[in-house]
């Protein structure tokens, strides 16, 4: 463990992407394969064609569908031995590792993906498991706090991340400005210590740590719900695969997509291989998360209520690219469209429920 990062359990608890994003700055290339052990099963029949998939943080119920594909064999019957490799703050960037060869697919993110083509990076999404970025401002209880706009001028707490991703869009669209950031140390202690202020967090995990430890429960407000529009948890991999080898991309997405119809349907055998990935995950916690993953129609909403789980559209990817370009994080040049194919998606709730 890095001496300069949190402890795991406030790790666990309260950060996400934006180590994510940013962790390349405490590792070398070298700690890669030092992070990629994990405790699930491995399927030994030399007729499964072996893959493996790069997640976004520390196993958690975010993660849930693709783990419940392994835990139910769903992804044996594809004719796949997937193996799952546990991202964290001493992994490095997922762009570092599908490039790299590390991993064969990774758990990605809209913005992320179109910037990687402004440097020229030869990645592609292939399937967008939620609809709804988890991304969150959560504040106190306060009468005179009804929406997110009502956070103007208030002190946020927001990790060096959100100024490549939301920040922009609160300062366009609700006037926030500079003044009002305090950086985010992964605890919540300054927030719960100022009841004037607010603090980023995944409204499938912080709002739960932050009733636990200050004892109420919070006024939580999803940015999805005020414009902020990325795909997220998407699965994503190099263009030379899906070049060479569409076949097994198809295979690797369907089977994916199915695991999560039965991780939502009955979640325990991937929460099992989730606790061995992450002794420190509980139960109450998994459940929060998946209350909450439904709750605000995170995975199921827009064209996934019919086209299925992991639906993508030219129409979204366009709005999310023109939102960059009006939030100055994307330049207007960028052939956005490279950063995504639906070749792989959209065939209809009833075939991924087969």
């Amino acid at each position: 463990m890095n001496p300069f990062l949190p402890s795991s359990a406030t790790i666990n608890r309260l950060t996400r992407r934006n180590f994510i994003q940013y962790s390349s700055i405490y590792i070398a290339s070298s700690l890669i394969a030092a992070c990629t052990n994990n405790n699930q099963p491995s399927t030994k029949s030399s007729g499964l064609e072996k893959v493996t998939f790069g997640t976004n943080w520390i196993a958690q119920a975010e993660h849930g569908g693709f783990y419940q594909a392994i835990a139910t064999g769903i992804y044996k019957d594809y004719g796949l031995d997937v193996t799952i490799k546990m991202g964290g703050p001493q992994v490095g960037s997922g762009t570092q590792l599908l490039m790299g060869g590390a991993v064969d697919f990774f758990m990605g993110y809209g913005i992320d993906a179109i910037n990687a083509i402004a440097q020229g990076i030869p990645k592609i999404t292939v399937a967008a498991i939620f609809q709804k970025d988890p991304w969150c401002l959560i504040a106190h209880p306060n009468t005179a706090i009804k929406t997110l706009a009502d956070l103007k001028g208030k002190p946020i707490y927001v990790s060096a991340s959100a100024n490549i991703t939301y920040w922009p869009l609160l300062e366009a669209k609700y006037g926030f400005t500079d003044d009002q950031k305090r950086p985010y140390n992964f605890n919540p202690a300054p927030f719960l210590t100022d009841k004037n202020s607010a603090q980023q967090g995944y409204v499938t995990s912080e709002p739960f740590a932050i009733e636990k430890q200050g004892g109420f429960e919070p006024l939580v407000f999803l940015l999805a719900d005020y414009g902020y529009q990325p795909y997220a948890t998407t699965i994503e991999t190099k263009k030379e695969l899906v070049d060479k080898n569409p076949e097994l991309v198809q295979r690797f997405v369907d089977a994916s997509i199915k695991g999560w119809y039965s991780y939502l349907e009955n979640p325990q055998p991937g929460n099992q291989l989730i606790k061995k990935d992450n002794p420190e995950m509980t139960d109450e916690q998994l459940a929060y998360s998946i209350q909450k993953l439904n709750e605000y129609q995170i995975i199921i909403s827009d064209i996934a209520e019919q086209q299925g789980i992991g639906a993508m559209s030219d129409e979204r990817w366009k709005s999310l690219f023109d939102s960059m370009v009006d939030t100055q994080i994307s330049q207007p040049n960028v052939n956005y469209q490279q950063a995504y194919t639906l070749q792989f998606v959209n065939k209809g709730v009833g075939y991924y429920k087969k």
